[in-house]
């Protein structure tokens, strides 16, 4: 359930700690030494923290649910008369406009995300490009790593997803690719993705970052990796998927 829900509903919560509190305890980063709760107590923690412990079946649960309570709060009115609408019965996952019947699904948006890799062109080392996003902030602190991930955007109308894949890396980092083929999807509740994980090989150009997205771009060994995202996502599993194949655990 959600909070509003248990505050509407008169539930009986245990202990709400804040964020102060959370801090303190280490629950608001991945340190899986200090996340603890005595037993009368409660927290709400991000599920981007949550999915590193979690098993699977559990998190695709989860995150289902997140998508399908936000559909719910996004989608009050009719997108073609703008009259409010109601659930549909029967259990079917639809808002129905009462005036003109229009039914409203929930809503995947496709996402591509790739691990491109070469040979370090010194050493032969099996290499992979990592990008810092704006997104994931900025250093604050000499001790503070920042992190990096994949080359990763959302499938425009009319293309192909290997289309959304050589565009997006164009557009981004300026290579090309070959070899390009499709591993594994993941749903990602932010907001309503469904990630679709491919593998490409380098084969040509030099790196020019798309400056309003990316502040560094570049191939880094495996066995000197940055901060990566963390252990749960589907950008790490395509990246230890890689390490795997060389021998290499992240």
């Amino acid at each position: 359930m959600t909070y509003d829900y248990a505050i509407a509903n008169h539930v009986t919560l245990p202990k709400i700690l804040e964020n102060a509190e959370l801090e303190s305890r280490g629950l608001t980063s991945n340190n899986k030494e200090k996340n603890t709760l005595g037993n009368d107590e409660c927290a709400f923690i991000a599920y981007r923290l949550l999915i590193t412990q979690l098993p699977f079946a559990l998190s695709d649960q989860l995150s289902q649910a997140i998508q399908l309570l936000r559909w719910q709060a996004d989608t009050r009115f009719c997108s073609r008369c703008a009259a409010p609408v109601v659930h549909a019965n029967h259990g079917e996952r639809a808002m129905v406009c009462p005036v003109c019947r229009l039914r409203q699904y929930p809503r995947v948006q496709p996402c591509i995300i790739t691990a491109i890799t070469r040979p370090n062109p010194q050493t032969g080392a099996m290499q992979i490009l990592l990008a810092h996003h704006h997104r994931y902030g900025q250093q604050k602190t000499p001790q503070q790593a920042l992190q990096y991930g994949l080359i990763a955007g959302f499938v425009e109308v009319g293309e192909s997803l290997e289309h959304a894949v050589v565009r997006e890396v164009t557009e981004e980092v300026n290579i090309s690719l070959k070899d390009i083929r499709y591993v594994s999807s993941q749903p990602w509740p932010f907001p309503s993705n469904l990630m679709l994980g491919f593998r490409a090989a380098y084969a040509g150009g030099d790196i020019v970052i798309q400056e309003d997205e990316l502040s560094h771009a570049d191939f880094f060994d495996l066995t000197n990796l940055p901060k990566i995202p963390f252990k749960g996502s589907i950008a790490y599993a395509l990246i230890a998927q890689i390490a795997h194949e060389q021998g290499i655990s992240l």
